[in-house]
């Protein structure tokens, strides 16, 4: 290579899969040949070398005085990987940005060639973005109902705020009786050989129960049955000890079809009392003069729940809507770090209910992969075509409303927005922002034009 020249005249041939004679041309796969001339194969070689020669520590040379000559008969391999990671990496993000590639994946060498005083050939597979069609987003309706609020869901909402200021006061010289709430401190294990999954898909095994004070309510429409019968009678002091067969439709699948031995002790015995309904409570409430004000707010509360849920439930019709009607091929590396997503938080979740490493472990991780997979293809398909249909109809994030998401988060993390910016920048966050509120721009675009 003469002093003139530069790195840039690597030679590379680009071979897309989808050029093959009879090839997919949706095909996201792609495969690119890369010849890397032997001057800057031995330009990276020597300076390897100078590496090695600063580190190696061999017997009969001082420290950083090792022989060139030495380095490379006694590290010769090491050195060829070193040359290899050093500079495939580069010329193959030029390679596949002269071509006009974008990949979307870690490429995967394969044929490599180095050899002293030769080019440094290897070929590299990987993924790129499809062609996203978009078709009939334009004639996409959504589903917009009238939202309406009987007075019972008022009266409920507010009988739920009038348990909320519930007063419990203790009562002496008597046993549990029905209506009266036990103050219990209660251990619960599944019964030997129960507390295992049962089913291939029942992934959380059961784990005991410890609390130290609940209020157990004595014929409550959610205690469980077995907790009345057995509690009834009992006084301040005493100790039960029963089992609980949990039904196999249980809502808790946690608990379906097991069963538990509890031991409860009863520490107390009280009685519930409901604040009155009137002026007064409403003013206990902080910023209202009359229960009429409450129920306006609590109407207008459900309204807007209602109202949010309903946008919500449309919008993911709408997304399942404009994937049904646009096909296409998407990469595996896009699905496969979906279903990443979609573990880490359900593993999170889980881990937030108490679930030990271990026991996490133990989970059949293939098979919970593959439950993923559908969903995870239906989440890339509505990502890309939502990235579609922004960029034709121009929707972009400006940076106020960045500063605005900002904002919000540091007020819940309890941080300065400064510090916030600084963490997100550092980890690529405040790109995943961008795109997110991007993506909700658009699907409010999609809901509106629908109308």
């Amino acid at each position: 290579m003469s002093p003139t020249e530069t790195p840039d005249t690597a030679k590379a041939e680009a071979k897309p899969e989808a050029d093959k004679p009879n090839a997919n041309k949706k095909n996201t796969k792609r495969e690119i040949s890369v010849e890397i001339p032997a001057e800057e194969v031995a330009r990276e070689t020597e300076a390897q070398i100078r590496r090695y020669q600063k580190s190696a520590r061999l017997p009969g040379f001082r420290s950083g005085h090792v022989p060139a000559s030495i380095i490379r008969q006694r590290f010769g391999e090491g050195i060829k990987s070193d040359v290899a990671e050093a500079l495939i990496p580069k010329y193959f993000r030029r390679e596949a940005e002269k071509h006009g590639l974008v990949p979307v994946s870690q490429p995967r060498v394969s044929d490599l060639h180095i050899h002293d005083g030769e080019p440094l050939r290897f070929k590299a597979s990987f993924e790129v973005l499809p062609e996203v069609p978009v078709e009939g987003y334009r004639e996409l309706r959504a589903d917009k109902p009238e939202i309406s609020v009987s007075d019972e869901e008022v009266e409920q909402a507010l009988n739920n705020v009038r348990e909320q200021h519930a007063t419990y006061t203790t009562v002496d010289g008597r046993t549990l009786a029905e209506g009266d709430f036990a103050q219990a401190s209660l251990e619960g294990k599944p019964k030997e050989g129960d507390g295992k999954p049962k089913e291939a898909n029942d992934t959380e095994p059961a784990k005991p129960v410890h609390m130290d004070d609940v209020l157990i309510e004595i014929g409550g429409k959610n205690t469980v049955p077995e907790f009345t019968k057995n509690l009834t009678g009992a006084s301040a002091g005493e100790e039960k000890m029963f089992d609980v067969v949990y039904p196999e439709d249980a809502p808790d699948k946690r608990l379906a079809g097991k069963t538990f031995v509890y031991t409860v002790k009863v520490n107390g015995i009280k009685q519930k009392t409901l604040p009155e309904l009137n002026d007064d409570f409403a003013k206990e409430l902080g910023e209202f003069t009359s229960l009429d004000q409450v129920r306006k707010q609590i109407r207008e509360n459900i309204v807007a729940e209602k109202s949010h849920t309903a946008q919500r439930e449309a919008k993911d019709k709408l997304v399942d809507e404009l994937v049904k009607r646009n096909d296409f091929e998407v990469p595996e590396s896009l699905v496969d770090r979906q279903i990443d997503l979609r573990l880490e938080r359900g593993l999170r979740a889980l881990a937030a209910q108490g679930m030990k490493v271990e026991e996490m472990k133990k989970m059949d991780l293939p098979r919970l992969r593959a439950g993923q997979r559908e969903q995870a293809v239906h989440d890339v398909k509505s990502s890309l075509l939502l990235e579609r249909v922004a960029d034709l109809e121009k929707i972009g994030v400006s940076d106020d409303e960045l500063n605005q998401e900002i904002e919000s988060i540091a007020r819940q993390s309890k941080q300065t927005p400064e510090a916030v910016r600084a963490r997100l920048t550092q980890d690529g966050g405040l790109d995943r922002i961008r795109m997110r509120i991007r993506s909700e721009k658009t699907l409010d675009f999609l809901y509106h034009q629908s109308a």
